[in-house]
């Protein structure tokens, strides 16, 4: 079964997403992003969701993570949570 490794940032609006992508983009530290206005617990952690699974996060989520390039930031992803920026870190 394939596996993924990902890290993300979940945020209340698509606007906030875009700026927060935009701070990335500019060079910004993706996991002090997360720490600084991810809503998830995973924040705390940089974002990282450890490894997973297709089926193990909402539909959503695994379109991108399991169909991404590595390393790149993708989003604004809307789920029923919010809105996510996605970077998968690793696939096997």
């Amino acid at each position: 079964m394939t596996k993924a490794r990902a890290r993300h940032i979940l945020v209340a609006t698509e606007e906030q997403c875009n700026e927060l992508k935009t701070k990335i983009e500019n060079g910004e530290d993706f996991a002090e992003i997360a720490r600084k206005y991810s809503t998830c617990p995973s924040g705390r952690n940089g974002g990282d969701l450890g490894e997973f699974g297709p089926g193990m996060m909402v539909r959503e989520f695994d379109e991108v993570v399991f169909s991404a390039p590595l390393n790149e930031v993708q989003g604004p992803v809307k789920t029923q949570f919010g809105y996510h920026l996605l970077e998968v870190t690793s696939r096997s």
